[in-house]
């Protein structure tokens, strides 16, 4: 049996590349789909994981900004101050478990890239936020003048790069997180302030006159145990003027709801997809077996029987779906992969690719899905053969 379906297969070259190509695009559209939809949930994930405090504490005319939210979350390059008077009001509120300064400082240029970067000070004493995330890549202390670098940067461990006619050492290199924080530069506080002084000193700080040892970009703050985020931000904005206090699930909110409408859209386009390549395999299926009447009567006087006939048909529609459904996932991770990049430009949310072991899952998941789709396909088409009445044919009555 399998050897009449591999030579029925190689006798008819061009339905079964036919096929074989419809098989492939199905198995495409699941998996591709998939893919990103799995990589925008990775990318929401790790902004969230980013943020990592309930609140996020900024001067007001911050947020008049235009460009605030793409500051805060996809890390556009700018920055804002508020003088330490305003901290010490909105660190004397209640409910505040942890609290700690963060600075922002947009590079004029850098030594590692053609275009500028945003810089992020922080306070390793009291952080919550940042350095968990760098402990994963360094476990050292950053020194004077050390920085980390986002993966994207074209900057690796050992360099030296420059800002503001500052020159600084590259400490590690971030793993990948999908957000605009892979452009990012991180440091600690006294760096950045260094930073923030030879941009004044340069004349390129549109502060002009800002004192770096009494001001701050924004305040990180998780809510003390029996307050909510909600009642410790009210208050805040109440209380301290010139401030504005934001949930960090207000700040993703955007974020989500786009990333929620694109997925919905990727999963009805998959459906429609799926369903549109089932019924094409089924009618090309009922074509070739209805082409071939003749032959399966010849092939019922001859000997063979029933069940003989339908195994020849499913296993030519295993054959060509197994051989579709790699091809597909084959040209599923060559757009993905290297195309990464060009679909979160493209989509303008977070993209992050799922683990190695998560896109093997997927491409399995596909290429059984589409198997077996396209083999209960075929298998209308075994049943309807099984039941041929051999003499009507042979007669050529049809």
């Amino acid at each position: 049996m399998k050897s009449i379906a591999v030579k029925n297969i190689k006798g008819r070259p061009a339905r079964s590349v036919i096929l074989v190509v419809i098989s492939m695009l199905l198995t495409f559209a699941i998996f591709g789909g998939t893919m990103v939809i799995s990589s925008l949930d990775s990318g929401l994930s790790a902004l969230e994981n980013r943020l990592g405090a309930d609140i996020m504490v900024v001067p007001f005319e911050a947020t008049t900004q235009k460009k605030f939210d793409d500051i805060v979350l996809q890390n556009a390059p700018g920055y804002f101050y508020m003088d330490n008077a305003r901290v010490q009001q909105v660190l004397e509120r209640e409910g505040i478990a942890q609290a700690s300064e963060q600075f922002f400082l947009a590079s004029a240029s850098a030594s590692c890239c053609s275009v500028a970067v945003q810089i992020i000070g922080y306070d390793p004493e009291t952080d919550f936020t940042i350095t968990p995330w760098i402990k994963k890549s360094y476990s050292d202390s950053l020194g004077e003048l050390d920085v980390v670098v986002g993966n994207d940067l074209n900057a690796f461990v050992g360099d030296t790069i420059s800002f503001y006619g500052v020159d600084c050492k590259v400490a590690a290199k971030l793993d990948k997180t999908g957000t605009g924080f892979d452009t990012a530069v991180f440091t600690t506080k006294d760096t950045i302030k260094r930073l923030i002084q030879s941009s004044v000193d340069l004349g390129m700080n549109i502060f002009g006159k800002v004192d770096p040892e009494n001001t701050v970009s924004c305040i990180m703050i998780n809510a003390a145990a029996g307050f909510t985020p909600e009642e410790v931000v009210n208050d805040i904005n109440l209380h301290v003027k010139n401030v504005k206090a934001i949930q960090s699930k207000e700040l993703i909110s955007g974020v989500s709801d786009s990333l929620g409408g694109v997925s919905g859209i990727i999963r009805v386009l998959i459906c429609a997809v799926w369903i549109l390549g089932v019924v094409i395999l089924l009618l090309a299926f009922t074509m070739s077996v209805n082409e071939r009447r003749k032959e399966f009567a010849v092939l019922r006087v001859a000997g063979a029987a029933r069940s003989r006939l339908a195994g020849i048909v499913l296993g030519e529609a295993l054959m060509i779906c197994i051989i579709g459904s790699i091809l597909g996932v084959l040209l599923g991770f060559a757009v993905i992969l290297p195309f990464n990049g060009v679909i979160e430009q493209a989509l303008g949310l977070p993209f992050l690719l799922p683990g190695a072991g998560r896109c093997a899952g997927y491409a399995l998941a596909s290429l059984l899905l589409c198997t077996l789709s396209g083999t209960l396909a075929a298998a209308v088409s075994a049943l309807r053969i099984s039941r041929i009445d051999t003499g009507v044919i042979l007669r050529g009555d049809n």
